[in-house]
């Protein structure tokens, strides 16, 4: 059975062909001895065919179907013209190597070749690439380095801007910075508290939160200023008024030091640091639950945003995340203890960073065990979900949470907990729901914006709001009566010229039983009514021009 070899190279689709396989009988030393001397392995091995990529953006495509394991159509187009054709019903007499076994399978899947990646083939490819200059004709010396080297950097930028909103690494950078400023907050607070203290050592014992403190501090400034006139702003930043009354008390009989200007100025100028690290610690927060929802929405309404965030970096991105199983999950950040437990033969650890879930704290001591292994399951249901699913939602998580809250029901009280089944179900259904709550609202908006520029359009042509063939739309929501045709102006303008004052319902008769160009009936009574309120008037005032004209001739 002849065997060819199939080889990816930066420029194009190589096909090679193997001589002299009987000879060799898939040995594979003889084969890694023979790779790096050219005479002997161009005996074994010689090129079939050559397909190289019509652009950078053709190569790029072709690397990532390859990466994926999907055969694209040029590869199937060179294959079906260059291997041997199968006649029907028979087998084939040849069988194709690959590098990539999740290429072969869907090549095989699609096409009926039969292929394999072992490690005889493995070893023929490395000669393949080592020599592959010397096989192709007319390829210049750096020629193939250049591809290399382009095709590497278009493929990595591709990757890294595949989806802007879901990169994870924002998340892990977000929480190790707020971990970092935990520490440098509480630290810095201890120092403020410590420095103050000197001048006003009453004060730790009245605020016990450190960014009240650091308020305070800076407000007080000097002790002996403080008096009641600024107990009204002493309350407002306390929130109480008993402690702030306290607070002026204890200043008037403080046992500390008094501090010099310029020692006072420093320790303001730090109790405004500490405030604003506190300040940007919030912001940060907030922008993590932002990240996070884009990216592990699920994961997020199930376990939390901060805990979520921590076991994504941890384990280094959330795909490496949603590749875990759930027992790796349950134990992740717990490393050490598991080490220590299997040197030591002790028992291992029921949780790492899952401990932190408001769940497991909620458990009892018999089931926090049993309740780490179920978060961790639906933790990592939750993950791959988060992953793999091409629209973000949250419907899979809260039924995820859902679950959760009716297994502590069950450990608890015993109540039954519902079918797993049934639960996906609902969540299937729910996010379907979702979406199509989502595309009527986009194409709402859309008619919405169409309307709005078609009536600009029709003011800037004729100065018209509408067409006449549509009926107006009042802010109200009332349809007001439909524009008069052109005939219609016209009389008008010759009647008013004329100063003949004229009901509106003979308006309505005159174009034809009150029916306009477009056939639809008007409303007779609203226009009877306009025209009483609208066209009397200027008939009385033609009256009495007529009698003030008479009286002048008399």
């Amino acid at each position: 059975m002849a065997l060819y070899l199939l080889y990816e190279s930066a420029s194009g689709y190589a096909l090679f062909l193997v001589h002299g396989l009987d000879e060799i009988g898939q040995n594979t030393e003889a084969v890694r001895n023979s790779v790096t001397d050219l005479n002997r392995f161009g005996k074994i091995v010689k090129l079939a065919a050559f397909s190289p990529f019509e652009s950078a953006l053709d190569a790029l495509n072709q690397c990532n179907a390859v990466s994926e394991g999907q055969m694209t159509d040029e590869l199937r187009n060179f294959l079906e013209l260059t291997l041997p054709k199968v006649k029907e019903g028979k087998k084939p007499k040849f069988s194709l190597g690959l590098a990539e076994p999740k290429l072969g399978s869907h090549i095989h899947e699609v096409t009926k070749f039969p292929c394999q990646s072992n490690e005889f083939v493995l070893e023929l490819l490395r000669g393949v690439r080592l020599h592959f200059d010397k096989f192709i004709e007319n390829l210049k010396s750096g020629d193939l380095e250049k591809a290399q080297l382009g095709l590497s950097h278009s493929y990595s930028r591709a990757k890294v801007k595949f989806n802007v909103n879901r990169v994870d690494n924002m998340v892990t950078q977000a929480i190790v910075l707020l971990d970092t400023l935990d520490k440098d907050i509480n630290t810095f607070a201890m120092r403020v508290r410590e420095w103050y203290s000197w001048h006003f050592p009453e004060l730790v014992k009245i605020i016990n939160d450190n960014y009240l403190y650091a308020k305070v501090a800076k407000f007080v400034d000097d002790k002996s200023q403080l008096s009641e006139d600024k107990l009204a702003d002493l309350t407002e930043i306390v929130g109480d008024e008993d402690k702030a009354k306290e607070i002026v008390e204890a200043a008037k009989a403080s046992m500390g030091q008094d501090l010099s200007p310029v020692d006072l100025i420093n320790v303001k100028l730090f109790a405004q640091r500490v405030m604003d690290l506190v300040e940007y610690r919030k912001n940060l927060y907030d922008y993590l639950v932002t990240k996070m929802h884009d990216i592990a929405p699920n994961l997020a309404a199930l376990i939390g945003e901060v805990v979520g965030a921590r076991l994504i970096s941890h384990a280094g991105s959330l795909t490496n995340l949603a590749k875990c199983p759930s027992s790796t999950l349950q134990i992740l950040g717990a490393e050490k203890a598991l080490f220590r437990a299997l040197k030591t033969k002790g028992n291992t650890p029921k949780y790492g960073l899952i401990f932190h879930s408001s769940f497991i704290g909620r458990a009892t001591a018999r089931n926090k065990g049993r309740m780490a292994r179920f978060l961790a399951n639906k933790c990592s249901i939750a993950s791959r979900l988060d992953c793999f699913l091409d629209k973000s939602t949250t419907a899979f998580g809260e039924k995820l949470r859902e679950q959760v809250e009716e297994r502590l029901d069950f450990y608890d009280k015993g109540v039954a907990p519902r079918k797993n089944l049934d639960v996906m179900k609902a969540a299937i259904e729910t996010a379907e729901d979702k979406d199509m709550d989502v595309d009527e609202a986009a194409n709402e908006a859309s008619t919405k914006k169409t309307k709005k520029k078609k009536s600009k359009a029709e003011i800037m042509e004729g100065g018209q709001p509408m067409d006449e063939d549509k009926p107006f739309v009042d802010r109200n929501g009332d349809a007001s009566e439909e524009p008069k045709s052109e005939k219609k102006k016209k009389k008008k303008e010759k009647r008013k010229s004329e100063q003949e004052p004229v009901h509106e319902e003979d308006q309505t008769a005159g174009n034809g039983n009150g029916v306009s160009e477009d056939g639809t009936a008007k409303k007779k009574k609203k226009k009877s009514k306009e025209g009483n309120g609208e066209e009397l008037p200027a008939a009385s005032e033609g009256k009495k021009k007529k009698k003030s004209k008479a009286q002048d001739d008399e």
